[in-house]
């Protein structure tokens, strides 16, 4: 299935998230509806608020409060866009001038402040205490992978260990909340919660190592960031640190380099040591075993195209990429 025909499954849902997400972003500062307006008109694929509502059907939900869960997800994910991108000083996401860089630091920061907030309100508005303690424990864990990824910037010590732990607590432990959030809401028990926040930590974790593949191999004008964006903020991704672990002296000396000054400088030899050590390859295998896991979980669903659709968004996570 494509990402057309997955998303024509919950067509209307995702309509009505998406006028949540207009209808809560509002707010009688008029700078912070200028920065909303910047960040929905960015478009995106908006996985999360996808994942949501394929997982809330296929848990049997019918009412609608999994659409106001997919929105606060989404909210929750917008926040920490506009955090890291000034953290990380980027001047693009998607293809286009990022918030920080039309709108400057401090709003991006204060605005990122507002989101968060606004995603907490929706939450209490749902009056259901499993859903606060997921996604309050989610937002401490994601905030903790913030710092960790820190810690490991320009140092090429980073072990694979330390990465994974990374882009689980920033990119995969959101997934895994939606994923529960959404079997919650539909009073599924404990057996399908755990599976479905199993399901979504798989997801989470082959979409960003998927990510880091493509910050070697992408076409910037249809992925919206530069090649080695990564690199150019010392990020020790998975393909640098398999190459490290693999390469010959030379090749190691140049990674090492290239992470410890950030930059691009060494972006060529860089590129060309992950490439004779397999690093692309390697990463997108586990990428691969993460979907495979992911779908795995999914047995404990009774069939629907709403499970369907679960398998497809695994699938997808890998197979339009690598």
């Amino acid at each position: 299935m494509t990402l057309e025909e997955i998303r024509a499954l919950v067509q209307a849902d995702l309509g009505f998230v998406d006028q949540v997400i207009r209808a809560r972003l509002k707010s009688a500062v008029p700078l912070v509806d200028q920065v909303a307006e910047h960040i929905i008109s960015g478009g995106g694929k908006r996985l999360r608020p996808l994942l949501v509502v394929l997982a809330g059907r296929a848990c049997g939900h019918n009412g609608r409060a999994h659409v106001e869960a997919a929105a606060f997800i989404e909210f929750i994910h917008t926040a920490t866009l506009l955090h890291d991108d000034v953290v990380d000083s980027s001047a693009m996401r998607r293809g286009r001038d990022t918030a920080n860089e039309v709108f400057g630091n401090q709003a991006s920061v204060l605005v990122g402040d507002f989101v968060y907030s606004r995603a907490f309100q929706m939450m209490a508005s749902l009056r259901s205490q499993p859903v606060m303690e997921i996604m309050a424990d989610a937002t401490n864990v994601i905030a903790e992978g913030e710092v960790l990824q820190l810690m490991n910037a320009h140092d090429p010590d980073t072990t694979e260990q330390r990465y994974l732990e990374v882009i689980y607590r920033k990119t995969a432990k959101l997934f895994e909340a939606g994923a529960e959030v959404a079997a919650v809401l539909a009073d599924n028990p404990a057996e399908i919660r755990k599976a479905l926040a199993s399901y979504g930590r798989h997801l989470g974790t082959a979409y960003q190592l998927v990510d880091d593949v493509l910050d070697y191999r992408s076409n910037p004008t249809e992925r919206g960031k530069n090649l080695g964006d990564d690199l150019a903020e010392g990020k020790p991704t998975l393909p640098l640190i398999h190459a490290l672990r693999h390469g010959n002296e030379s090749q190691r000396a140049a990674i090492c380099l290239a992470i410890e000054r950030g930059g691009l400088a060494q972006l060529e030899p860089v590129i060309a040591a992950i490439e004779s050590t397999g690093g692309l390859e390697y990463t997108a295998r586990l990428a691969r075993n993460e979907v495979e896991q992911a779908l795995t979980t999914l047995g404990v669903l009774p069939d629907s195209s709403y499970k369907t659709g679960l398998a497809a968004l695994a699938r997808f996570a890998v197979e339009h990429t690598i």
